[in-house]
């Protein structure tokens, strides 16, 4: 077009130049695979982390609602009494009345304190127990029988009627009133449905008449409307002391209707009313731990306490152990978190350092690209927003895949925890191979330098930076082994295993060139020149850097460290078991002291299984002398007689107090009376410091005698805790065995009960493996083992993902490499014992180096681990344990470290296979750039 004279061409605006293709889908579409590959690793990286905090909450909401659940219902039950008024005149006991107090109880419980209707109950009920004057009720020694009396609320819904009907009439006027028992208590006593017991009153000669009208069976024995008060549901066969001995009655429960009230008052049990509200737990999570001890605590002495006096009246009383129940679950809680944490930050570290060898790889794949960009003018800040772009497309829909996954299969617990850590997740995982990538290519390359670790200098302020982790494991180190890990908040000492791996991984990386410049140079002068080449490739090899390590060793010291965990968790309550039984299997009577039947101990020796048995007799309580020793705390102990030969043999195999069967060498008196002769004896701590080192008189059951203390020993086979006198069981006056100590390595427990029980119906068998099964029953503890199971797992599958990260970055320069010696003759079988032999010194620097840090770190953090809580449901509170320690696992520290060499080789064969196999047309390739 042609512009007329005088006027000036207007330029027609440009429309702005578009891209011949966007950067990210582009980049995406040439490695597909890489790219898959990647989402892979963030969306499982990310369900781990975002599982394990939910795991927690799971396990330790579980633990708080079992220990509320399984507690003793006396304890966690709270029971809310008040004075009766004196005349029914007054009010307040009708079921209405106290339906609606019960109601108005239940809505002033704070939160997250809630009652369980089901288990709950109100009334009225006696607070001393009335005399029975029927002469036809069961009297042992002559003495009547007690009945407690009560009108438990919903009787209908907690009993089977097994005889007769429920309770429904009373009659303050003319005194009378009916009445349930339970069938155990009918049986006792010798009730039945028409008998009538008649009680004392307080204001009338007339005894008030109770007519038996039901017999009942409690549904839930076990629950808190039966087992707050067990005389409800089971009478007692109590004892009285008397002069001349001992005595027994019987105490029993008399189970009136709701509208029996009144006719309490007219007794003389001095009545109250009562609201037992049995707390439920359904609703609790681990987070209301707080709330609810704040919650009873007002509830026992506080706000709480004020408005239930307002709604019941002034005479009103809480009374509760709940707070012990909390208690004891926040210790339990406190000790096992930080075991815990130890395994959390092993894990997290490993996953951490194979996100970041990820980047590496991804950076030193396009290492070329790279260089070529930034050599044409691109910045820095170009070239980073770019491969940010590329990564943050993958890894934060990964990683929100992989929360909502852990959301799903893990349902029921905190969402934030969950998803701060997969955040965490997408927020290592987005920027490593950007900033790796920036790192490298600060600067403009001209040309690729060697990585050769030998020539390698390490900078300043890596010298630094090491210095500093050193510090910082020491610190670790040292604390924990002062301080144990009381402190749950205390990450310090939670990280130490991870800080011992890191410097341990720094320290390997630098001395690591010393032995290859030795084994190098006797190398050359051999024959072939494959040892040599290996030797140098493993020098100047990128597998060969920090990272690739210090993930082996993270993930080979969490490995050896879990394992110490189960298997000191394993010995504990093996220990703890043997301990409480004495032996694999203890025979005693169904009551304390009771002789063994004649031929028991023959028919247990001859039992499946039994190898050994050792006779013992056991005297509870036997009052020592004052003594001359240094203490007098120890004032009664037991007597525990035993044959030396057999008992020492036992000793030896539990090794519990093991001594040589001569210091218990039999006096000779064959127990004849002498009261002079003197018994050699075995002691414990307590027992041995205050008789002292003379002879001592001893007055029991089995006889009278003198005792010397020849040897203190901690513990005993016999007695599963507490202070002992032992002594030879032949010198016994009175020789009686009361308990049979079998051993064997597959005693079975079903034809040794057949044997016992065909001898005699009342003595019992108690088997080790049986005992040791009840220490696994609190959901924290399973929840903590699962985790460190899982731990080694995960563990385990980062390591081998760290090695074939670390040998498929070296890859393309390992295939050129075998591309070139087969053109100057290597032969197939040389290219494959030249990689291997390359990468063998690696695999066994991280398998000698990781099965030594984690001996060294069970050693080092040993002392400052105790696993007690973590292995006791209910630490028994045996003090000969001594707490439960680490120790070092064979197989933990042994197995991963072998899987690492047999991965390591097995790799570098199959490398050399596939080189051969597709050839080396593409690596011989002029002008190619690597």
């Amino acid at each position: 077009m042609r512009t007329a004279p005088g006027r000036k061409a207007t330029a027609m605006p440009r429309k702005p130049a578009r891209a011949v293709a966007p950067w990210v889908r582009t980049r995406l579409r040439t490695a597909p695979g890489t790219a898959w590959a990647f989402a892979l690793l963030v969306l499982v990286t990310a369900f781990l982390a975002a599982a394990l905090p939910r795991t927690v909450d799971r396990y330790e909401t579980e633990g708080l609602r079992h220990d509320i659940a399984t507690a003793a219902p006396a304890k966690a039950v709270l029971g809310i009494t008040t004075l009766l008024p004196r005349v029914p005149a007054e009010g307040g006991i009708e079921p209405e009345r106290l339906a609606k107090d019960r109601a108005a109880l239940e809505e002033l419980l704070p939160e997250p304190l809630r009652a369980d209707p089901r288990e709950s109950v109100h009334g009225v009920r006696t607070t001393k127990r009335v005399t029975g004057l029927d002469p036809w009720l069961p009297r042992p020694f002559g003495i009547p029988p007690e009945f407690t009396m009560a009108t438990p609320s919903g009787l209908a819904e907690h009993t089977t009627v097994r005889e007769g009907r429920l309770p429904a009439g009373a009659d303050a006027a003319k005194g009378t009133s009916e009445a349930a028992v339970t069938t155990s208590t009918a049986k006792s006593l010798k009730l039945k449905v028409g008998s009538v017991v008649h009680v004392p009153t307080k204001f009338s000669p007339t005894p008030l008449a109770v007519t038996i009208t039901g017999i009942v069976e409690p549904v839930r024995p076990a629950g808190a409307y039966w087992s707050v008060e067990p005389l409800l549901r089971s009478p007692v066969y109590a004892v009285v002391p008397r002069g001349d001995g001992t005595q027994f009655y019987w105490q029993a429960a008399l189970l009136l209707p709701p509208a029996a009230g009144p006719v309490l008052l007219t007794g003389s049990g001095e009545p109250e009313l009562y609201w037992r509200l049995a707390p439920a737990s359904g609703h609790l999570t681990a987070q209301d731990t707080s709330r609810l001890g704040d919650a009873v605590a007002s509830m026992s002495g506080g706000p709480g306490l004020v408005r239930v006096r307002e709604a019941i009246g002034r005479n009103g009383a809480v009374d509760t152990d709940l707070d012990e129940v909390v208690g004891a679950y926040r210790g339990m809680r406190t000790a096992i978190a930080p075991v815990v944490a130890v395994a959390a930050f092993g894990i997290g570290a490993v996953a951490a350092v194979v996100l970041a060898m990820t980047g590496g790889l991804f950076a030193a794949r396009r290492a070329a690209e790279l260089a070529l960009l930034r050599s044409r003018g691109g910045s820095l800040a170009g070239i980073g927003v770019r491969l940010l772009g590329e990564t943050a497309v993958l890894a934060l829909p990964a990683a929100g895949l992989g929360l909502l996954l852990a959301t799903v299969v893990l349902p029921g617990a905190r969402f934030l925890p969950a998803l701060a850590a997969a955040g965490a997740v997408a927020l290592l995982a987005t920027p490593a191979l950007p900033l790796r990538a920036l790192f490298l290519h600060r600067r403009p390359l001209t040309h690729g330098g060697r990585q050769d670790l030998i020539d390698a200098r390490p900078s300043r302020g890596r010298t630094v930076a090491e210095l500093t982790v050193l510090v910082l494991a020491v610190g670790a180190v040292v604390a924990l082994r002062r301080r144990g890990t009381e402190d749950s908040g205390d990450y310090l000492v939670s990280s130490a295993p991870v800080l011992v791996a890191l410097i341990a991984a720094l320290v390997l990386v630098r001395l690591y060139p010393l032995p290859l410049r030795w084994a190098a140079r006797p190398a050359r002068r051999l024959r072939g020149a494959v040892g040599y080449l290996s030797l140098a490739r493993a020098g100047r090899s990128s597998a060969t850097g920090a990272l690739p390590l210090l993930a082996l060793l993270v993930a080979l010291t969490t490995a050896a460290f879990g394992g110490s965990v189960i298997a000191g968790v394993a010995d504990a309550r093996d220990r703890a078991a043997l301990l409480e039984t004495g032996a694999d299997a203890r025979v005693t009577g169904n009551t304390d002291g009771m002789p063994l039947t004649d031929g028991l101990a023959t028919a247990v020796r001859g039992s499946a299984g039994v190898r050994d048995v050792a006779a013992v007799q056991i005297e509870y309580g036997l009052l020592l002398p004052a003594g001359t020793g240094r203490t007098q705390e120890a004032r009664s102990a037991a007597l525990v007689g035993v044959e030396p030969e057999s008992y020492t043999r036992l000793a030896r195999q539990t090794g519990f107090g093991p001594f040589p069967a001569g210091l218990l060498k039999s006096t000779g008196t064959g127990g004849r009376i002498d009261h002079d002769r003197i018994l050699p004896a075995i002691a414990s701590p307590a027992v041995a410091a205050r008789l002292g080192g003379e002879p001592q008189s001893v007055t029991a059951a089995a006889g009278e005698f003198k005792v010397r203390i020849m040897a203190v020993r901690a513990a005993t086979p016999a007695l599963p805790g507490g202070d002992f006198l032992l002594v030879n069981a032949a010198d016994l006056t009175n020789r009686t065995d009361t308990a049979l100590l079998a051993s064997g390595p597959s005693v079975d427990g079903k034809a040794l009960r057949a044997v016992v029980a065909a001898k005699s119906p009342n003595f019992s068998v108690v088997l080790r493996t049986e005992r040791r099964a009840t220490y696994v029953d609190s959901p924290m503890q399973s929840g903590a083992e699962r985790i460190y199971l899982a731990a080694i797992g995960a563990g385990a599958g980062y390591a081998v993902l760290a090695v074939l990260l670390s040998l498929t970055q070296s890859a393309p320069e390992r295939a050129m490499l075998l591309a070139r010696l087969r053109t100057m003759g290597l032969t197939r079988r040389q290219g494959r014992r030249l990689l291997g032999l390359e990468a063998l010194p690696q695999a066994l620097l991280a398998a000698v180096g990781g099965t030594l840090v984690g001996w060294a770190t069970i050693l080092l953090l040993g002392p400052g681990v105790d696993l007690v809580r973590l292995s006791l449901a209910a630490a028994p509170g045996f003090g000969v344990l001594d707490g439960a320690t680490l120790r070092a696992d064979p197989w933990s520290l042994g197995l991963p470290a072998l899987g690492v060499v047999v991965l390591t080789g097995v790799a570098a064969v199959l490398q050399a296979w596939w080189s051969a196999r597709t050839g080396s047309i593409k690596e011989l390739r002029a002008g190619d750039a690597r």
